[in-house]
């Protein structure tokens, strides 16, 4: 089993002069007219620059296999879950959040998530979260809570971004156990899903993958690349 995970800080171009500047546009002009547009689309820097990274970490992994974005024919399956057309064999998943992009790459199905956390919001546990994993969150103190909430979080969004089926899928219709390792519960039957999480200062992070060939996946801690390593 093969699988690349990646982040890049976009910090430096989530101010507005920095979002209309010379190396934003140039780094920009690098990438697909359809990711250019997508970029465009966004109102404020935040989002101009979060898409930004997510293209060129997109970018950056497919040139690990000769590739390139601008060049890869990328369509969508048909609850928006993009794939490369001429490499079914090559999986993609991109997220980010804050000032984080996070791109994973394998050989099978995969995806990844990625939070900046906060104080969490039992108001969404409530409506989005299995009643077992709602239980163990009641059970916490605080501080404690905090970081079980978005451990869910992101593991639940990363096994949905596998499965491609989005909304389809209801968030409270399947449970995460946090054991060793992580496994997912559907339907009263344990799935065939591999999981790895990874903390960052202000940010829960999560990869999910398919079939994790009968071992507990032990995951691929996601490279911090510099913006020389992007150059």
């Amino acid at each position: 089993m093969k699988v690349r995970a990646y982040l890049l800080d976009v910090a430096r171009f989530q101010q507005e002069p920095m979002a209309e500047g010379h190396e934003f546009c140039r780094l920009c002009e690098r990438l697909s007219q359809e990711r250019q547009q997508k970029i465009g689309r966004f109102r404020y820097a935040k989002g101009k620059a979060l898409s930004l990274g997510a293209g060129l970490l997109l970018d950056f992994g497919l040139s690990q296999y000769g590739l390139r974005e601008r060049d890869a024919a990328i369509e969508y399956g048909a609850d928006g879950k993009p794939y490369l057309r001429d490499f079914p064999e090559l999986h993609f998943n991109l997220s980010h959040s804050g000032s984080l992009a996070m791109a994973v790459f394998a050989d099978r199905e995969a995806g990844c998530d990625i939070e900046q956390a906060a104080v969490p919001d039992m108001r969404v546990a409530y409506r989005f979260f299995s009643a077992d994993e709602v239980k163990m969150l009641e059970g916490l103190e605080k501080e404690k809570q905090a970081e079980v909430f978005f451990r869910f979080w992101t593991l639940k969004e990363s096994f949905l971004k596998v499965t491609g089926k989005g909304t389809r899928m209801p968030l409270n219709e399947f449970c995460i156990h946090l054991g060793t390792p992580v496994k997912v519960e559907y339907g009263g039957k344990f799935l065939d899903y591999g999981f790895a999480e990874y903390a960052y200062p202000g940010y829960r992070a999560a990869l999910c993958v398919e079939k994790p060939e009968g071992r507990a996946f032990k995951g691929a801690k996601p490279e911090l690349l510099s913006w020389e390593q992007i150059r």
